[in-house]
């Protein structure tokens, strides 16, 4: 596992708290009280991006954290919407840091890949903020493993580098442990996967007939629409129910488990929905227990089809 240091040496908690619903479908007080139990549970490690609920993610997180800044890591992120251009980085990161009330960000993530804008540019930018002393971190998000690494020799020419990776990656989305986890371990880059509930199809309210993203957006309806993820989700509530526990539970803490992860980044609505993920900071499942959980999903294929090369 890599771990996530500041300058300061502060390292990252286990566990990542996803600021994406504050201002949305939590409210000040639920934000609030979310916030309270991830510290009470011991979380430093807060992700918001420019683009949350119209900047009100970032307000609140901002109200937040004032009164003990120092011991907490803050991500943000830029870029998901008007490209990775030096100005929109520029001008997105001024409004962020100004919304958290902050004068230097620990990370700040380009939100997602832009094939127009040449790295150069980009990532000159990034370091520039950098060496004035702005953010401490880079890191790249939804970013495939090519992505990362033509990135990085990019980074590297300018002195800098990418030091922490966020993909999306859960029980029922692995394709990250196909290439971007071994270039995570290969260089040393920590990995903050998002979504480890797969959207909460994995805590089993669809089951019961549970409302959430999967019946309101049709983009996450698609995107873990396959009957065998349904399937999946059924078997581990199955299986939670037998080791009397809760199955997001066991969905984080298996997510938590790999090699590769350095923090997952769980979320909620209200600080009741929180708790059943908050537990697996203090799951430690046995080896057996893990690839019991992984058997409930196909393994994503190798990258090579060399399988006589690869031990598979």
């Amino acid at each position: 596992m890599v771990r996530l240091k500041t300058l300061e040496g502060k390292c990252a908690s286990h566990l990542c708290f996803g600021c994406m619903q504050f201002g949305g479908t939590a409210d000040a007080a639920a934000s609030r009280a979310m916030f309270d139990a991830c510290r009470d549970a011991g979380i430093n490690f807060f992700d918001t991006a420019h683009t949350y609920t119209g900047g009100q993610s970032e307000e609140l997180l901002g109200s937040f954290i004032q009164k003990n800044r120092d011991t907490l890591i803050i991500a943000t992120k830029t870029s998901y919407a008007g490209g990775s251009g030096r100005q929109n980085i520029n001008a997105q990161f001024d409004e962020s840091r100004s919304r958290l009330k902050l004068d230097v960000v620990d990370i700040l993530y380009l939100h997602r890949w832009d094939r127009t804008t040449p790295l150069l540019e980009t990532f000159e930018a990034l370091s520039e903020l950098q060496a004035q002393g702005k953010i401490r971190h880079i890191g790249v998000s939804n970013f495939a493993a090519w992505q990362v690494m033509k990135a990085q020799a990019v980074a590297e020419q300018l002195g800098t580098r990418i030091d922490i990776i966020q993909p999306m990656y859960s029980l029922i989305k692995r394709q990250a442990e196909v290439e971007l986890f071994p270039m995570a371990l290969s260089e040393d880059i920590a990995v903050a996967p998002y979504s480890p509930l797969g959207s909460g199809l994995l805590t089993g309210k669809y089951q019961s007939g549970g409302e959430g993203r999967l019946s309101t957006d049709r983009r996450y309806a698609a995107r873990y629409g396959q009957a065998w993820m349904a399937e999946t989700a059924k078997s581990l509530s199955a299986l939670a129910r037998e080791w009397g526990t809760d199955p997001a539970t066991l969905a984080v803490a298996w997510a938590a488990k790999h090699p590769a992860v350095s923090a997952p980044i769980i979320s909620g609505r209200n600080a009741k929905q929180l708790e059943a993920s908050l537990k697996a900071l203090s799951v430690c499942l046995t080896a057996e227990q893990y690839a019991q959980i992984e058997a409930l999903s196909p393994r994503p294929a190798p990258a090579t089809d060399r399988l006589e090369e690869t031990g598979a």
